[in-house]
């Protein structure tokens, strides 16, 4: 583990320079980071206008946003983008901003109703998918693997007690009888219509609520 010091202060970076704790972030660490990243003179209100705005995108969806979207929101054209950030957006802006692509779902504000005793995700931690994003093996699954592909595939804002209940059951009843139950036996396990099912998962049954459970069809 690596680390960088400024004002009196210690921070744990990758070995690409990236803070490792979200949480950790303050304004010193990005002022200690700025030459690393190649802005010389200091962090103007404008380096700190993008800095914050990726900061409260992430925390409120867990999302870091794209480069056109943080452009867009702060008026800020290509060569604008250059001679604030030299190092590029991801190794200059949300470097700084104390983000890294790894990570995605950290945000307390983003989790959701999460169940209890569920800590952020790892974002070191590798799950074996098909090539349509199906868990190969449900007991790789965990929630942060849920977490992930719902972020993934822009499921929902914030997952509620609702989607869990549905994805545990999922789960459960595979554990149970080793297949997945019918969407039929899951509305009425669950309590809810069909319309109700396509509002919590959009993309569909299988693709959306089985494939978040950590299951597939065969």
């Amino acid at each position: 583990m690596h680390t960088i010091s400024y004002n009196h202060k210690i921070y744990h970076i990758d070995s690409r320079g990236f803070i490792q704790d979200f949480d950790k972030w303050d304004k010193d660490f990005a002022k200690g980071m700025a030459k690393e990243v190649e802005i010389i003179n200091g962090l103007t209100e404008r380096h700190w206008g993008v800095i914050t705005y990726i900061r409260d995108v992430f925390k409120e969806n867990g999302r870091c946003p794209t480069v056109y979207q943080t452009c867009r929101m702060n008026g800020i054209r290509l060569r604008g983008l250059k001679a604030l950030f030299p190092s590029g957006y991801l190794r200059g802006a949300c470097k700084l901003a104390g983000i890294t692509y790894r990570v995605t779902v950290t945000s307390a504000a983003w989790l959701g109703e999460l169940p209890q005793n569920v800590k952020p995700v790892q974002s070191e931690k590798i799950y074996r998918v098909d090539i349509l994003g199906f868990l190969i093996d449900p007991d790789e699954w965990d929630e942060h693997f849920c977490l992930h592909k719902a972020n993934e595939m822009k499921m929902f804002n914030k997952p509620t007690k609702k989607h869990w209940q549905v994805i545990f059951y999922l789960r459960d009843s595979y554990k149970k009888n080793k297949v997945v139950p019918t969407v039929i036996e899951t509305c009425e396990a669950n309590q809810i219509n069909i319309e109700e099912l396509e509002k919590l998962f959009p993309d569909g049954y299988h693709r959306g609520a089985v494939k978040l459970a950590g299951l597939r069809v065969k």
